[in-house]
């Protein structure tokens, strides 16, 4: 009798230390703190969007081009290569009248050269220093040397860019007695429009005017 109650005892021992690891295991066991998570995708940044190419050619017609210089365009001849930094379209607008042609060239970001300064930044360092205080201070020392009778050749073929109000955000005019062309600036794109003809200063510059004004009004 004493055998099988120690028999039994025994037995009993034995399940209750195997209750006990088993309970033991789970416990080692880390607890679940809900549904793992899926792994994070590194965040991916965005590049900045290429601004599309701007024709010269698509922003002036021939019409209106032959209606400013008073003869009919021909043909146009479009080209576009590195200006520097930029990327510059060009349009020849060939006319049948004799020196009537116009050029327009428009300076924007090259594609290929995200990284480089603006067009608006190189303006900034061409045109500048002519602001309307210099202008006037230019005016005022030019009044002087006519007084003096100074009319050197060389002077009168070096003048600083003229400042040319209501077109644009900006505009000058550059050149001589001899031509010239119109520099406009708006956003981050500036134009330069050059006519021909027999036409003096002032008219050039008015039709320069004119023919940039419709070339603004059509950039994207």
């Amino acid at each position: 009798m004493i055998c099988a109650d120690g028999l039994r005892q025994g037995a009993i021992y034995v399940v209750i230390a195997l209750l006990f690891c088993g309970g033991c295991k789970k416990a080692q066991q880390p607890l679940s703190t809900g549904p793992s998570s899926p792994p994070q995708r590194p965040v991916q940044q965005r590049a900045r969007p290429v601004e599309p190419k701007i024709a010269a050619c698509k922003l002036i017609t021939t019409d209106e081009v032959g209606a400013v210089q008073s003869t009919t365009i021909s043909e146009t001849k479009s080209s576009e290569g590195p200006g520097g930094e930029y990327l510059i379209t060009q349009c020849y607008y060939a006319a049948t009248g004799p020196n009537l042609s116009v050029s327009l060239a428009v300076t924007q970001r090259d594609p290929k050269n995200s990284s480089a300064p603006s067009p608006r930044e190189q303006w900034e360092r061409t045109f500048g220093r002519f602001d309307k205080e210099q202008q006037s201070e230019m005016k005022e020392e030019e009044k002087k040397e006519g007084v003096k009778g100074s009319g050197r050749e060389e002077e009168k073929n070096a003048r600083p860019p003229k400042k040319i109000e209501d077109v644009g955000e900006e505009a000058f005019w550059s050149g001589n007695r001899f031509g010239g062309a119109l520099y406009v600036l708006k956003g981050d794109v500036f134009m330069r429009v050059s006519v021909g003809g027999p036409d003096n200063e002032e008219t050039k510059i008015e039709k320069s005017k004119t023919l940039a004004q419709k070339a603004l009004s059509r950039l994207p």
